[in-house]
């Protein structure tokens, strides 16, 4: 079992159910109303945790019922909230996400108490990250406290893995130079590098790209397709299960929380770990919403073994 320190956003999610998209200017009907539990790094912990792997969160939260009840949905699912803090006076974060029947979904981020994350509450936690498996951050809290906490990490011999998501292209070259391990999808990696992603070659540029500024490993996400995996030792595409999308929601915060439960510190069990991650992957878009649509351990296992019964 590995343990997971994890620095990230935690959201409430409100989800319009449409038919389409609205275009400019148009006016459009919802046909349902839900709320869930979610947030990049929130969903990235709960996958870990479902995943066997022992969670330790640093994020914030805002005074509302919404923190009361993502602090109660991270207990109910194992994660330490030690290290998660209260913002007084502010909202606790949120997304709107508009959510197609086609499964696809488009989401409107309000970062509330995310963004009031700091370095020095990393540091609350160094013990934590010292004596981690991995330290995992996205882009969804300020890019100083992830920096601090892929600090102490480094110090410490602890890889990191890095989720470039949403797509920015302002990254600090500090912060590139702190990862281990970069999981960016077509969209991330082109904005970072410059380099489309259009083929098998331009996945390889992409990625020595992230090797030259000392990334050891690079995971390109390619949707259904599967994922472009490279490092010294290994550079293919591992193709994704074949499932009916309903909710494509939090599928690759699943895939990473996943992925750095199984992983070995030294990558070597990289493929099979992305195998394991996509097949989680998979479960988590079959059903609505983010945390509720997580699998657990048992679950994708039992998956896997069929599969190999099936050849």
């Amino acid at each position: 079992m590995n343990k997971v320190t994890i620095i990230g956003s935690i959201n409430v999610d409100n989800i319009l159910h449409v038919k389409n998209l609205p275009q400019p200017g148009e006016t459009i009907a919802m046909s349902n109303f839900s709320k869930a539990a979610g947030g990049k790094g929130a969903n990235q912990a709960v996958a870990g945790a479902r995943a066997d792997s022992k969670i330790i969160f640093i994020g914030r939260v805002g005074d509302d019922e919404n923190g009361s009840y993502m602090l109660n949905q991270f207990k109910e699912n194992g994660i330490d909230t030690t290290y998660v803090s209260v913002t007084p006076n502010q909202n606790t974060g949120q997304a709107y996400i508009l959510l197609q029947e086609s499964g696809q979904n488009s989401i409107i981020i309000q970062h509330g108490a995310n963004f009031d994350l700091t370095p020095a509450d990393v540091r609350k936690a160094e013990n934590e990250i010292r004596t981690s498996n991995f330290v995992v951050a996205q882009f969804e809290t300020p890019i100083p406290a992830t920096i601090e906490a892929f600090r102490i990490a480094r110090q410490a011999g602890i890889p990191t893995i890095l989720n470039p998501a949403p797509a920015r292209e302002d990254i600090p070259q500090e912060l590139l130079e702190l990862t281990d391990l970069i999981t960016p999808n077509e969209t991330e990696s082109e904005s970072i590098t410059g380099i489309a992603v259009t083929d098998e070659e331009s996945m390889r540029k992409s990625a020595d790209y992230f090797h030259d500024l000392g990334v050891r490993g690079v995971i390109i996400t390619l949707g259904k397709t599967g994922s472009y995996v490279s490092t010294s030792k290994l550079q293919e595409i591992v193709p994704a299960f074949t499932v009916k999308a309903v909710d494509t929601t939090a599928a690759g915060d699943t895939f990473i929380g996943a992925l750095a439960s199984e992983l070995n510190r030294d990558l070597s069990n990289l493929k099979e770990s992305v195998i394991y991650a996509s097949k989680s992957s998979s479960f988590t878009v079959q059903s609505l919403g983010a945390f509720p649509s997580i699998p657990r351990r048992s679950t994708v296992e039992k998956a896997l073994k069929e599969d190999e019964l099936n050849g």
